[in-house]
């Protein structure tokens, strides 16, 4: 055994449960303790910090499940970063991990640990070193850096007991309950504004507010808002439950079959996870660098990068600027660059995903065969439920990809509260969890249901 792999099966980890199946109550239960225990670190701060001017920067927070000045202000963005940069060295060929093997998925997800740490350390030094969260007078900076990577580690193990005692993953929560907080309070908080005291911070009060003092552009920059978060609301519903089902028979029980559901986005939110995220560390990067006088990735006025690669992957607010008559000819050339690059990126990371997570039509045949499912009217061989699979797995992974990748690029740009991206995220992972729950839910009510499905 090598030296990495000595490291690797002795890292520290959350003990995954003995019993084969979780009950409902315990999956609840875990999941629960995670998600308040994550709004608690959030409200802890660094002790010894200084400046932060991170904290302008509230809409990327977001989408890393990140407090900029809390302990937690790392958020998601190394375990994210690390999964990214694992998936572009597996799927270019440079690393190659067997995935179809439990010792090849193991050390798998061994290195993402490792790499997980190593972003953690580098994250937290770059943050405090560039001035991003700088300590105050008399407080070393290796403070804050231990404090960040003290944060860091816990949101890694938090993932880790999510995905292994609770419903889905702990990235998935920790995004679905930043962006939920931040639409709530956005939409509905009536206390003032720092930038403008007359009005009212949440947008509904706000609109209220606005006419009755006869201030149109003011309402109807409020109005934009609110209908562009429940118009991106409802467009997501309503694709999320697009899906090709595939007819199949139980090979032992004559006359009867079910069908198995392929979603349209096949593999979730994760393709949107990853290239938010990477969009969200360059612009951070992007701002660091600026504030250190190496503006090598774009300059800033104000919050709004306005050259280099920051600007053009930053999302413009198109319905605010028709609103308010200022709409360039380079805003619209943004919102093309932006879209096609989220485009890409989705389908990259949708295709990386389907062959490091099991979601190939290999796996998913032996998957259907291990159920004791087959086609009805073909003989019972992998080999050709795999054909028929991969008939739909490719178009699905390219299309999804291209689709939810279109979406969460146009949600952004129509201004919606909590971030266009946030929103898909949300509502995917909230129907994602819905029918996680729903599933355990009626395992738990019906013994012979799991008993029959093999659990």
């Amino acid at each position: 055994m090598s030296f990495l792999d000595t490291i690797i099966y002795n890292l520290p980890g959350v003990i995954p449960p003995k019993q084969k199946r979780l009950s409902f109550k315990e999956k609840l239960k875990w999941t629960i303790i995670v998600l308040v225990l994550f709004f608690i670190l959030g409200l802890i701060p660094l002790y010894g910090l200084g400046q932060n001017a991170l904290q302008q920067f509230e809409f990327l927070s977001v989408i890393l499940g990140a407090s900029f000045g809390s302990i937690i202000s790392l958020g998601i963005g190394p375990i994210v970063t690390a999964s990214i940069v694992l998936q572009l060295l597996n799927g270019s060929g440079i690393v190659k991990f067997d995935l179809t093997t439990h010792e090849g998925k193991q050390r798998f997800q061994g290195i993402q640990k490792l790499l997980s740490v190593g972003f953690i350390i580098l994250e937290g030094a770059i943050y405090v070193g560039m001035g991003g969260l700088a300590p105050s007078a008399g407080i070393p900076a290796s403070i804050l850096v231990f404090q960040l990577f003290l944060g860091g580690i816990m949101i890694m193990f938090m993932d880790e007991l999510v995905t292994k005692w609770g419903f889905g993953s702990g990235i998935s929560l920790f995004i679905a309950a930043g962006v939920s907080q931040t639409i709530f309070v956005r939409i509905f908080n009536p206390l003032p504004s720092p930038n403008n005291p007359d009005i009212a911070s949440g947008a509904l009060p706000a609109l209220f507010q606005s006419l009755s003092r006869g201030d149109p552009l003011t309402a109807g920059l409020m109005l934009g808002g609110i209908l562009a978060t429940v118009l991106v609301f409802l467009v997501v519903v309503y694709t999320q439950s697009m899906k090709v089902e595939i007819p199949l028979s139980f090979g032992r029980i004559r006359g009867h079959g079910m069908r198995w559901p392929l979603s349209f986005f096949y593999t979730s939110v994760i393709p949107v996870i990853l290239t938010a995220a990477l969009v969200a560390n360059v612009q951070l990067f992007a701002r660091l660098l600026y504030n250190w006088g190496v503006p090598i990735l774009g300059t800033f006025a104000g919050n709004t990068p306005v050259s280099g690669l920051a600007s053009w992957l930053f999302a413009p607010n198109i319905i605010d600027n028709i609103i308010t008559g200022s709409l360039t000819f380079s805003m619209l050339g943004q919102a093309i660059v932006y879209l096609l690059f989220f485009m890409g990126g989705a389908v990259m990371f949708s295709y990386f995903w389907v062959q490091t997570a099991g979601l190939d039509a290999r796996s998913q045949a032996k998957q259907i065969m291990s159920s004791g499912l087959q086609i009805p009217g073909f003989r019972k061989d992998q080999r050709v439920l795999e054909r028929l699979l991969q008939r739909y797995i490719g178009p699905l992974t390219i299309m999804g990809g291209i689709a939810v990748g279109l979406l969460a690029a146009v949600a952004d740009l129509t201004g919606a509260f909590g971030s266009g991206t946030g929103i898909l995220l949300t509502v995917m992972i909230v129907y994602r969890l819905y029918e996680e729950i729903a599933q355990q839910h009626m395992m738990d009510m019906n013994p012979m249901m799991r008993r029959f499905i093999g659990g």
